[in-house]
C-alpha cells in the first residue's frame, strides 16, 4: 500500500504502467526475498517462538538451504524487474532496503538492542520512496516525509505486539523493549512516538504536499491513534495492547489511501 501511493505521488496522477508494475512486482520479490534471507537466519530461534513454528524451515517443509537459495533468486528476481521497467534508483534503493533488513536488523540489531526495530525500520519504511523513485527516477521532500512518517509509525505498532508476546521473545533471547525495559516503558515510548507521527502527518497539508481531503483524513485516524496509545499508557492489560496493534495496521493502510484518494481524485 504504502509503495503504491508513494508511485501515485511521485506521477501526480494514475503512475505508468511500467512504473506500477515495478513498484509492485518489484518490491513484492525484493521484500519476499529479503523475509526467506531472514527466515534462513532466524531458523534457530523460529522454532521456539509460537508465532513462528509454522514457517517453512521449522516445519521441516523446506530446507534451510533451499529457503536461502530461493531467497536470492527473489531478490535478484527483483532488480532484474526494477532495471527492466523503471529508473535505476528504484533498483538501488530496493537492494538497499533487502540488505539494510537482512545484514543491518535481521543479523545485528534484532539480537543486541531493544532499539532494534527502531533503527531497523527503516528498512520497512523504504517502499514508499521506491515507489516515488520508480516513477520520478529522483527523489525530493516529500518521499522522505513518507519515509518518516513510516519510520515513525513502526515502534508503536512492533511494541504493541511485542507486548503481547513478550514471553516468546524472552524465550528466544530477543531483547525486545518489554523484556530489556519493562512493560512501562514500553508503553511510554508507545505515547512518546505516537505524538511524533500524527503531527508529522498532519503537517503535510501546511506544507503544501497535500491537501484538504488528507488532513481531514489524518487527523481523524491520529486522534484514533493517539487515543489508543494515550489508553494503552494507562492501561496495563493486554487488550488495549491488542487494541492499539490490530488499529495501527488498519492506520497506515487507511493514511496512506487517504492520499492517494487526495491526489488522484481531488488534487
Amino acid at each position: 500500500m504504502t509503495a503504491a501511493a508513494g508511485a501515485v505521488l511521485g506521477a501526480h496522477g494514475f503512475p505508468p504502467i511500467a512504473a506500477l508494475i515495478a513498484t509492485l512486482a518489484g518490491g513484492a520479490l525484493a521484500a519476499g526475498g529479503a523475509n526467506a534471507i531472514n527466515c534462513f537466519i532466524d531458523r534457530d530461534i523460529d522454532g521456539v517462538m509460537g508465532r513462528t513454528t509454522l514457517r517453512p524451515i521449522p516445519a521441516g517443509t523446506v530446507s534451510p538451504q533451499r529457503a536461502l537459495v530461493f531467497g536470492i533468486a527473489l531478490v535478484a528476481g527483483s532488480m532484474a524487474v526494477f532495471l527492466a521497467l523503471a529508473p535505476p534508483l528504484a533498483a538501488g534503493i530496493a537492494m538497499l532496503a533487502a540488505v539494510y533488513y537482512v545484514f543491518i536488523y535481521t543479523r545485528w540489531l534484532k539480537r543486541s538492542t531493544p532499539s532494534n526495530i527502531v533503527i531497523g525500520g527503516a528498512a520497512g519504511a523504504l517502499p514508499p520512496v521506491i515507489g516515488w523513485a520508480a516513477v520520478q527516477g529522483e527523489l525530493s521532500l516529500l518521499p522522505l516525509w513518507l519515509f518518516a512518517i513510516v519510520f515513525y509509525w513502526t515502534p508503536p505498532h512492533f511494541w504493541a505486539l511485542a507486548l503481547l508476546i513478550k514471553g516468546e521473545y524472552e524465550r528466544a533471547r530477543v531483547p525486545m523493549l518489554p523484556i530489556v525495559r519493562g512493560d512501562e516503558e514500553t508503553r511510554r515510548q508507545i505515547l512518546l512516538y505516537s505524538c511524533v507521527l500524527v503531527p508529522l502527518t498532519l503537517l503535510l497539508t501546511p506544507f503544501g504536499l497535500m491537501g484538504w481531503t488528507y488532513l481531514v483524513s489524518a487527523a481523524i485516524l491520529g486522534g484514533l491513534f493517539l487515543w489508543l496509545a494515550y489508553r494503552l499508557w494507562r492501561d496495563a492489560r493486554v487488550s488495549a495492547a491488542r487494541r492499539l496493534f490490530r488499529f495501527s495496521i488498519y492506520y497506515l493502510s487507511l493514511l496512506y489511501a487517504a492520499m492517494v484518494i487526495d491526489r488522484l481524485f481531488l488534487g
